[in-house]
């Protein structure tokens, strides 16, 4: 008994020695349990259980949580929640109403952060909210509020800075005016410009939009910088197409220097800069060369106007900036200046009528008429022209204006041996009936002669019937009756016919009708014609013949069986002996013309 009372005095010995190792550890736990929770709540007010007593335990406490705060940020200065949670703590002590001290002290710990976190990739917006909702806007500082949240907005990524942009929106229309909230909507609208921008620099209506935008601005400096960012954008193809939107980039920069900055030093910076850009061996712009001659003029620049026009005029011959150019001088009363630039301007288009034409108007106008006669002459001379009947006209009503009637008979004699047009004939005739003699009838008469006999080979039929409604109403204001009767002649038979078409391939496409004017005085129309007649006759027969068959039906009238009697026919075997151009109806033009007048 004694050595099993001995083994069992042993064992608990031993159990006791190994029941104070768990102990141990679980004491452990809830101490580091206790601590987690209680750096939880560090920011929190002191417990009510826990009471100060007096100012000096009250000031070793906040020293005792200023230097916790300290050392945390000392250990990682990056990590914004550490010194949110200070500036926190030290608003929570709410001393504003006694030294304000706390709050200056605050501030200068935000003034801290910001310099830090100072770059883009580091700085949060919830810090901002901070400063701006819990700092200054309780102490109804509102001007700070405003530098800061736009300090903010300046620097923080545009998609970081959502909920930052509603709250500034917020905070101008609780405690800004008009201009406040007006600068809001346009910093809101700036902001989408900018992604824009961003998202397509070539996007030149964009950046129109913005500028537009900015432009609102007092201060030209923004304005400056958004325009030379607009126009860094050059357009990747040497293709005027794609440089007509961007150059008035470079007009609009100007424009606005001039106009609204005042600054012509910089304006002629900006066109000379422009002008150098365009690759004027490829395109140019002749408004960017007008536009700075213009803007030289207005700063009573004389020679630069003319150097720089020059310039254009030298490197790229442009029509525009020869019109420009001579309008330029032609204000300046320079007129031999305007003779020698519309001298470059015909080596450079000789073929350009209304170049001919203006520059011997301006020798008109300055009495040089043999001058003015010389020039025409050259111009009709010349081997290729772009209008010539413009060029014809205006010499002719040139030489009438100066009553030389015998060389505008001449000027229309040359004329028609280039060209038999209608309306030259026609023109002539009535030229000649303007005139105040006793022959005028006669000579006009004799004009539309020689015009129907120059015509009878014209493959247009329209021109000359046109040639002869024209005589036919000289006639009826002017002639006698003999003469009206035999112009009523001369005027053709409207007869309509039918050909054959044929595909592309060759086999019958069926047949088409079309309008034919058969002419009395062409011999080769003789058999038409005595055909037409023979196929009314037989039509008229025929209709009696079936009138004398059958009785008159009530309601018809002699009117209907006349027009009736109009429309032609033509039988089966004269239609197979014309084949393709056989005539299925006609109309008697003259008779028609005849009753009208």
């Amino acid at each position: 008994m004694a050595s099993t009372a001995a083994g069992k005095q042993r064992i608990p010995k031993v159990a006791k020695v190994k029941n104070k190792a768990p102990a141990e550890v679980q004491i452990t736990a809830e101490q580091l349990l206790r601590e987690a929770k209680e750096r939880e709540l560090e920011l929190l007010p002191p417990p009510p259980k826990q009471k100060i007593t007096d100012e000096e335990e009250l000031n070793d406490y906040k020293l005792k949580k200023r230097k916790g705060f300290e050392d945390n940020i000392r250990k990682n200065r990056t990590v914004i929640s550490n010194w949110i949670k200070y500036a926190q703590w030290e608003e929570s002590l709410k001393e504003v109403q006694r030294k304000h001290g706390y709050i200056a002290h605050s501030r200068r710990v935000f003034e801290r952060a910001v310099e830090f976190c100072g770059d883009k990739s580091i700085m949060d917006e919830q810090l901002f909210f901070v400063v701006l909702c819990k700092a200054p806007s309780k102490q109804k500082e509102f001007e700070r509020v405003r530098v800061i949240y736009k300090y903010a907005l300046d620097r923080i990524p545009k998609q970081q800075a959502q909920e930052l942009f509603k709250t500034y929106t917020v905070f101008e229309k609780r405690f800004g005016d008009r201009r406040g909230i007006e600068d809001v909507i346009v910093s809101k609208r700036r902001f989408q410009y900018e992604e824009e921008v961003k998202a397509n620099p070539h996007n030149y209506d964009a950046w129109f939009d913005y500028l537009r935008l900015v432009e609102s601005d007092a201060d030209p400096d923004p304005v400056r910088d958004v325009y030379e960012r607009a126009i860094a954008n050059v357009p990747p193809i040497q293709e005027k197409r794609h440089w007509r939107r961007y150059i008035y980039l470079w007009i609009n920069y100007a424009l606005y220097e001039e106009l609204e900055a005042r600054d012509p030093e910089k304006t002629r910076q900006v066109y000379q800069a422009c002008l150098e850009l365009i690759p004027h061996k490829k395109f140019t712009f002749a408004k960017m060369w007008l536009l700075y001659g213009q803007f030289e003029i207005r700063q009573k620049n004389l020679p630069f106007a003319r150097k720089s026009l020059g310039t254009g005029i030298g490197k790229c011959p442009k029509n525009k900036l020869f019109k420009g150019y001579i309008e330029l001088e032609l204000q300046l009363r320079e007129f031999d200046r305007c003779r020698k630039l519309y001298e470059k301007y015909l080596e450079f288009g000789p073929e350009n009528c209304t170049t001919w034409i203006k520059f011997a108007e301006l020798e008109t106008i300055l009495g040089d008429m043999d001058r003015a006669r010389a020039i025409y002459e050259l111009a009709i001379g010349q081997p290729r022209l772009d209008m010539p009947e413009v060029l014809w006209k205006s010499y002719i009503d040139f030489e009438i204006e100066q009553e030389e009637y015998e060389k505008t008979r001449e000027l229309y004699r040359r004329l028609l041996q280039r060209t038999q047009h209608v309306k030259v004939w026609i023109s002539y005739a009535q030229f000649e009936l303007s005139l105040e003699s006793e022959d005028r009838l006669a000579k006009c008469q004799q004009i539309y002669e020689e015009a129907n006999k120059a015509m009878r080979n014209c493959e247009e039929k329209e021109e000359r019937l046109m040639l002869l409604e024209s005589w036919r109403d000289l006639e009826a204001e002017f002639g006698t009756d003999i003469t009206r009767d035999r112009v009523r002649k001369l005027l053709p038979e409207k007869v309509k016919k039918r050909r054959k078409l044929q595909a592309e391939d060759g086999s019958d496409a069926g047949w088409e009708e079309y309008y034919d004017y058969i002419f009395p005085e062409d011999s080769a129309n003789q058999p038409n014609l005595k055909l037409l007649a023979m196929a009314k006759m037989w039509k008229k027969q025929k209709q009696q013949e079936e009138e004398l068959e059958q009785p008159e039906e009530p309601g018809e009238s002699e009117d209907s069986e006349d027009s009736e009697s109009e429309k032609v026919e033509v039988p089966e075997h004269q239609e197979e002996q014309k084949g393709a151009e056989a005539p299925t109806e006609q109309d008697t033009y003259g008779d028609e013309k005849k009753n009208e007048s």
